[in-house]
């Protein structure tokens, strides 16, 4: 797995603190034994320097407004967006873990979500290459709305990446007080998260703290400043490869 504490030179695992079994088989069941990648087509063996494709991936607990800044940065590049809280895209996930008829969505356990985070990576993977729905011409990235709490669930997310270096993953951490969340969280009437599974992501969540590739934005402001500041950050990012 790819390490969060420094950009990925060779592939190595890192140990990541967790109650489930973390596996290289079970964190990248898309590898073949010797440690390649099955996606040859993302990653063809030529002489031609692949364009740069970045995955955009906004994190934050519930309620942080993921989806708005994902819309933006989407907006801002031209890019594809995967709403990751969108369960029923994934048919890997559980139906009890999906949307209930009553409009309610409840926690997904650490081993439901290893099914879900594999099949979002999945889907960014898919958007970055050549389809007949983009014409065989892949976008230049894809922006991806995942809570991704932890640092183990990031570096599922991370393998997106791996053994690729045509391919760039950056997470834009939302970062907000527990009192402004809770405020948000309770002027949504229609939104299914309720203050006790808001306390329970904020008692999940891991800040990105030394992660090479993550951002971290103050969006305790109004929503065109975090915008602004969000979009400032991101073509900063993107100056580094130009």
């Amino acid at each position: 797995m790819l390490s969060a504490g420094q950009p990925p030179i060779t592939p190595a695992l890192v140990n990541s603190p967790s109650s489930v079994p973390v596996t290289k088989t079970h964190i990248m069941p898309d590898l073949e034994p010797n440690g390649t990648s099955t996606h040859a087509a993302m990653h063809p063996q030529s002489n031609q320097v692949s364009p740069i494709q970045h995955i955009w991936v906004v994190t934050g607990p519930a309620g942080c407004g993921k989806s708005t800044v994902g819309q933006a940065i989407r907006q801002e590049l031209n890019l594809p967006f995967l709403e990751g809280d969108d369960l029923t895209q994934f048919p890997a996930v559980p139906p009890q873990s999906q949307q209930r008829q009553d409009g309610q969505r409840h926690p997904l356990t650490d081993a439901d979500r290893w099914d879900w985070l594999i099949s979002l990576r999945q889907a960014a993977i898919d958007a970055l290459s050549p389809s007949e729905s983009n014409n065989f011409h892949p976008p230049a990235g894809v922006v991806v709305a995942c809570s991704a709490l932890k640092q183990k669930y990031r570096d599922v997310m991370r393998v997106a990446a791996y053994g690729s270096p045509s391919v760039q993953i950056h997470f834009v951490y939302l970062k907000l007080t527990e009192a402004v969340l809770m405020q948000r969280v309770s002027q949504r009437k229609s939104h299914y998260m309720k203050s006790d599974m808001v306390q329970s992501q904020l008692a999940a969540l891991e800040e990105p703290q030394g992660e090479w590739d993550a951002i971290t934005i103050n969006v305790e402001g109004s929503q065109e400043q975090v915008q602004q500041n969000v979009l400032k950050a991101v073509a900063e990012k993107l100056k580094e490869y130009s």
